[in-house]
């Protein structure tokens, strides 16, 4: 491998590219990255309710996609999602690829899961989210990174800041920001917080002023996973 990767980031909302890239440069900035937008992917999964066969297609045709371009010295090293609740249709693409892909939130529920490893009763863990579709796909997804590990589910507290996403997507980051802050407030005593969207992770210096625990946020957890996994 050359000593600049290649990466692709796979988003289902246009708020999270930036977050995405914003952990790339600060965590690996050697590697070079580049963005596939499907902006209709989460206002379809969440007209739909469930991940339809077609929401399943269009996944692995965009990873199908992002693995195959060449920029005349290779094809890309690894592919990250950045999209919370399609961890489904994302192992499909895993099974369809030879090169490392990730799911957004695997990095940070494994770092999470350390935190909590030893704890009597399995430890706790908080959830962050805006988008409250994503809510039962991450708690199954957690459970079964710690069924995988042979460890005790953490117990698992959701929180949905409503109307937060909606803000950003208005323009308006503040009164976002605000919102989560607010849901952060009414948490109970945790081992450590996921702040489970991409999008929310501009908020993390607020959350992280209202707790004591380890904040730990998705893109720059699944930027260390998904490094760790191409350098290896």
């Amino acid at each position: 491998m050359t000593s600049a990767p290649r990466i692709v980031l796979i988003s289902a909302l246009a708020q999270s590219p930036g977050p995405a890239m914003a952990a790339m440069d600060a965590i690996w900035p050697e590697a070079r990255h580049h963005n596939l937008i499907d902006d209709s992917l989460a206002s379809d999964f969440a007209a739909l309710g469930s991940i339809t066969p077609d929401i399943h297609a269009r996944f692995l045709a965009l990873g199908r996609y992002a693995a195959s371009v060449s920029d005349g010295t290779g094809t890309p090293d690894g592919i990250m999602f950045t999209c919370s609740a399609f961890r489904p249709a994302i192992d499909r693409v895993k099974a369809d690829l030879a090169i490392p892909v990730i799911s957004p939130n695997e990095g940070a529920f494994e770092e999470a899961l350390d935190i909590c490893a030893g704890i009597p009763g399995g430890g706790r863990i908080a959830i962050l989210l805006t988008f409250a579709g994503s809510l039962p796909p991450l708690t199954d997804e957690l459970a079964a990174i710690a069924a995988q590990r042979g460890q005790a589910l953490p117990e698992v507290t959701g929180a949905v800041a409503t109307g937060a996403l909606e803000a950003l997507q208005a323009g308006d980051p503040a009164l976002h920001d605000r919102l989560v802050t607010e849901v952060v407030s009414t948490l109970p005593d945790v081992d450590v917080t996921v702040i489970g969207q991409f999008s929310m992770a501009r908020a993390a210096p607020l959350v992280r002023a209202q707790r004591v625990e380890p904040v730990l946020t998705t893109p720059h957890a699944a930027v260390r996973k998904l490094r760790g996994l191409v350098i290896a």
